[in-house]
């Protein structure tokens, strides 16, 4: 199909500059791979549904990536390798959307727990709203760890937000870290993040412009209108979303004003506007030279849907360090 594959950066030097090899599995665009090969590993093979998806993974990575549906591709035909990333869909799970237990996007975890049995990786990783911890009562999150579990796994789930990890976003998520039991790890959590707080200033400062096609200019539904959509230059970020329509406002936008209960209106004076594609981006702290593949639409998809690349970075550097002294 002729891709071409853009290198973003040098791998971060580590004690033997040893690789780890990675299967990722609801890749999306790449955020959970891109800070996981930044430490230190290799993304072998990726798997994601959408083909826009797809499409950027293969312009950035070396790997080999198939859009498909994961329900109908052999585990066996994977290829084995040290560890397994999956952001498992999550839409079903959230606390922004409806929450249905037999939602079939809550079941894809199912397909992961599937490949992970057969590919027995030494560790594998799993992202997922804050949400899954308290669905069902909490009913659903057990099963999860008891189906991993199963495999041979010691689990361990710890609720995360990004803007504690050198993110420039308010990003409520659950991370789920799996070791194989032959590597004896009998606790686990992540290393505390040392550094300054970032900032949407920290983000974006040194953007150029937005141009008017990578703006979402949908109209602003009574949804959107329910709350205060906006923060400023020295705040972090809102979540960033995955429907371009809900994407909150540039912090050079007037600010909102509440009229009554779960009703605001846009401030006068000025330009209002939602973050463009490109400064979704860099909350999200995507590389600028990613080049995303597809509509206006899908890019936003991606990007929102995405682990941000620095918190996978920070996640990344725990793992490489016990399956560097276990393996």
């Amino acid at each position: 199909m002729g891709w071409t594959v853009t290198k973003i950066y040098e791998k971060e030097k580590t004690a033997e500059n040893r690789t780890f090899s990675a299967l990722s599995l609801f890749c999306g665009a790449g955020g959970l791979d891109l800070g996981f090969e930044k430490a230190g590993f290799s993304t072998i093979w990726a798997n994601d549904y959408d083909k826009n998806a797809c499409a950027t993974h293969h312009r950035w990575s070396e790997a080999e990536v198939v859009c498909g549906d994961i329900t109908k591709i052999d585990a066996s035909s994977m290829p084995k390798t040290d560890i397994i990333l999956g952001g498992f869909p999550c839409q079903g799970f959230s606390l922004s959307g409806p929450r249905k237990v037999n939602d079939v996007r809550n079941r894809l975890y199912r397909e992961y727990v599937r490949i992970v049995n057969v590919i027995k990786p030494a560790v594998f990783i799993g992202e997922n709203v804050k949400g899954l911890l308290t669905m069902a009562d909490g009913e659903i999150i057990k099963t999860i760890v008891k189906d991993f579990s199963d495999c041979g796994y010691k689990v361990f789930c710890e609720p995360v937000n990004a803007k504690d990890f050198g993110v420039p976003q308010d990003r409520e998520r659950v991370i789920i870290v799996g070791f194989n039991e032959d590597l004896e790890i009998e606790d686990f959590s992540l290393t505390p993040y040392k550094g300054a707080k970032a900032t949407m200033s920290d983000a974006l400062m040194n953007l150029p412009a937005a141009e008017r096609d990578e703006v979402c200019d949908a109209p602003f539904s009574s949804r959107y209108m329910s709350r205060n959509r906006k923060r400023n230059w020295t705040d972090v970020s809102y979540t960033i979303p995955a429907m371009a329509k809900q994407v909150t406002l540039h912090p050079d936008s007037p600010d909102m004003l509440k009229i009554d209960v779960d009703l605001w209106r846009f401030g006068d004076g000025g330009i209002t506007r939602r973050l463009s594609w490109r400064e979704c981006a860099a909350i999200q702290t995507f590389p600028s030279s990613i080049d995303f593949q597809g509509d206006l639409t899908s890019i936003y998809r991606q990007i929102g849907n995405a682990v941000p690349v620095t918190l996978a970075n920070h996640i990344a550097h725990d793992i490489y360090s016990i399956l560097e002294e276990r393996i």
